[in-house]
């Protein structure tokens, strides 16, 4: 009688599967334990998925190469040795579960080598790359702090995880011997760029600081780690788990760790310094790093919408802790910037007074404080137009922050205010090097070019702007001015200013007025939304409608345009100050012009020609000359235009503003167009004559 197989589940007992299953499990839990605790230490974090994936398809193989070493017996025939194959079966599996995932783990790094690459390329075709610095002149104590990245549930946390970027990277600052990148450039990266040897080669720094955070509750989670940019190798990595109350202070820790990691001495003081918190209130912490999340989201000078959200956030932030300086500070700065900028629509005055005595009260609580220093130069530079304070302010600053980009900017632009544009230019490219991706810089390097005339290097300087951030706008305009002042080329710059956005729609409508297509212009001007943003304290949309129709010939309907914009225009003369005010005196006159009020329009002219003549800004006083000619032309007074024409001509920084190729362009000069004078002008600036004018239809608006 032949013997009884034994059932299926009897033979998996006989060849031990059990024991090699629950072996098999009991391994893969550890090995998946380790791997997530351990991958990201070295950077590994993405490859852990994959690792359990091969660990978890390992498990047929186990029990495949069970079954095949492990034959079953009777257990008296067997021999120790037999008793112990099922051991053998199990060591094998393990050897086998390290195989598998060191080939994961390979073949995963492999592939995801393999996707950065092919991730820089994307970058590299969407992202012109700025050049790489050579490596022989990166400083080894160099570093930059890219974009952490949110790990919260919540993704209205992003303004605490730039928050702690931003605060880290500021107390990097504050370490003279270290150079740092601002965080305008880092931002151009991400969390994870591809190759971070690139990356260090065009920032040119030696060292990269990545991070995260995690904000849950009351509960926070800071992991940073420090990577040798050449290597990508991990040269320090540490994790803070903190909760909101006791948060404060952690970015002088990581400063001071990253210093020591980098061989920087640091002195008792600066230990000190590094060590201390902004503030140790948690709402006032919060708010302020929430105004900090919006300023930081002003793409433009002429972008204020973000800053009035941030002001009242950080007058929230100094009442629940009046001793924080550094957001007195930052509230000055605020203040001073949209007043600079027109106030998009709130009291000039009132902020300009505000950000005076914001900027006091920070220095007043931290003498040492670079950001407070800043303040009070902006504070003389925009509020007062003192320049010589401006760049004392300035100058104490650097020597808190030797490689301050901030810093080195706002001394460069009060030097060209100063007409001092040598100096402005080095200073420009100085601070250009700290923050090398930063698209406004590149863009008021540009504008500095222009002011003499270098036009060539201009038009580089806005391209390279406009390659770092197309939404530039600015920089689209400036550009395609460059194209107009230098050759007169209007069809090529209105090509240069294509877009949907009110920036380049009104430039259009200045190219269109130059053209004599002033009812294509009107429709264009049409378009544009009537906001504070989108038109200035000092050519509202409704004069500009009325200027259009006024040049057409149609005083009819101009007239009326015009006695609707006189109020607004009035009223901002309670509200501007310095050169600005220069700008709204204008306006006035234009207006009164335009309503047949000769004698009340020349007043108000001569009103703007005193503040000028009064005014040291080089900047803005040249185009402000030229505006007011273009007002005594209107009047039909060419013995008042051409004097002041001849001077703005002839003043170094009229290049970002006006040419001599728009002579033969502007219809402003078309009342006094064959007057002697205005001819001998011509006939002065005759090389400039573009190779295509537009005729001017005679001048039917009598005054």
């Amino acid at each position: 009688m032949t013997d009884q197989q034994p059932g299926f589940w009897a033979r998996l007992k006989q060849h031990h599967i059990y024991r090699v299953a629950a072996w098999y499990g009991a391994t893969v839990a550890v090995l998946i334990q380790v791997v997530a605790r351990a991958f990201p230490y070295f950077g590994w974090s993405a490859a852990v998925p994959a690792v359990i994936i091969v660990l978890i398809a390992g498990f047929p193989v186990a029990i495949v190469l069970a079954w095949l070493l492990v034959k079953p017996a009777d257990a008296a025939s067997q021999t120790g040795w037999q008793k112990r194959r099922w051991k053998l079966g199990a060591i094998v599996t393990l050897i086998v579960i390290a195989a598998v995932v060191a080939s994961g783990v390979f073949a995963f790094r492999f592939s995801e080598r393999h996707e950065a690459r092919v991730a820089a390329e994307q970058t590299a075709a969407q992202t012109p790359i700025k050049p790489a610095v050579p490596a022989a002149v990166i400083p080894a104590k160099s570093i930059a702090v890219l974009q952490f990245e949110n790990l919260s549930a919540d993704k209205n946390n992003e303004y605490f995880s730039a928050g702690m970027q931003d605060l880290i990277l500021t107390k990097l600052a504050d370490i003279g011997d270290l150079k740092v990148i601002s965080r305008s450039s880092t931002m151009q990266y991400g969390s994870h760029p591809g190759n971070l040897r690139i990356v260090g080669q065009q920032l040119g720094v030696a060292t990269i600081l990545e991070g995260s955070v995690q904000k849950s509750g009351n509960q926070v989670l800071i992991d940073v780690q420090l990577i040798d940019a050449n290597t990508n190798s991990h040269i320090w990595a540490e994790s803070y788990v903190r909760t909101l109350d006791n948060i404060f202070g952690v970015e002088g820790e990581v400063a001071e760790k990253i210093a020591r990691a980098l061989n920087v001495k640091l002195s008792p003081a600066l230990s000190a310094q590094l060590a201390g918190a902004p503030t140790t209130n948690p709402a006032a912490y919060d708010l302020f790093l929430r105004a900090e999340y919006q300023t930081a989201r002003v793409g433009t000078v002429s972008d204020t919408a973000g800053l009035k959200v941030a002001i009242p956030l950080y007058r929230k932030a100094v009442a629940q802790d009046p001793n924080f300086a550094l957001a007195w500070a930052r509230l000055s700065f605020t203040e001073g910037f949209l007043a600079w900028f027109g106030g998009g629509s709130e009291d000039v005055k009132q902020l300009t007074a505000r950000a005076r005595t914001d900027a006091e009260q920070a220095i007043k609580l931290a003498p040492d404080l670079a950001a407070a220093h800043i303040a009070i130069g902006y504070s003389a530079y925009w509020g007062k137009h003192d320049y010589p304070a401006a760049l004392k302010a300035f100058a104490a600053a650097l020597v808190l922050r030797p490689n301050d980009a901030d810093a080195l900017s706002a001394r460069g632009f009060v030097e060209r205010r100063q007409g001092r544009f040598e100096d402005a230019t080095a200073s420009l490219q100085q601070a250009l090097a700290r923050d090398p991706l930063n698209s406004e810089l590149a863009f008021q390097l540009g504008t500095t070019y222009m002011q003499t005339n270098r036009y060539a290097d201009a038009k580089s300087a806005f391209q390279h702007a406009l390659a770092l951030d197309p939404n530039n706008h600015n920089a689209k305009v400036s550009y395609a001015n460059a194209i107009l002042y230098s050759t007169g080329d209007i069809p090529r710059a209105l090509a240069a200013v294509q877009g949907d956005d009110a920036l380049s729609k009104l430039t259009r409508v200045a190219l269109l007025t130059l053209q004599r297509k002033y009812q294509e212009a009107l429709t264009l001007l049409d378009s544009v939304s009537d906001t504070p943003d989108n038109f200035p304290y000092f050519a509202s949309k409704v004069q500009q409608q009325a200027d259009l129709y006024r040049l057409m010939g149609a005083g009819a309907h101009a007239r009326p345009l015009y006695a609707r914009a006189l109020p607004g225009a009035s009223a901002q003369l309670k509200m501007q100050q310095g050169i600005n005010l220069a700008a709204v005196w204008y306006a006035v006159a234009d207006d009164e012009l335009g309503l047949g009020h000769t004698a009340a329009g020349l007043k108000a002219v001569g009103k703007a020609q005193v503040i000028v003549n009064k005014s040291l800004d080089q900047t803005y006083g040249p185009p402000q000359l030229v505006a007011n000619a273009t007002l005594y032309a209107e009047a039909h007074r060419a013995d008042l235009a051409v004097p002041l024409l001849v001077k703005a001509l002839a003043m170094p920084g009229i290049g970002a503003f006006y040419s001599p190729v728009l002579l033969w362009l502007d219809p402003a000069w078309d009342p006094i167009r064959h007057d002697a004078h205005f001819q001998a002008l011509l006939q002065q600036y005759a090389k400039y004559k573009p190779a295509v004018t537009y005729d001017a239809p005679p001048a039917t608006t009598t005054y």
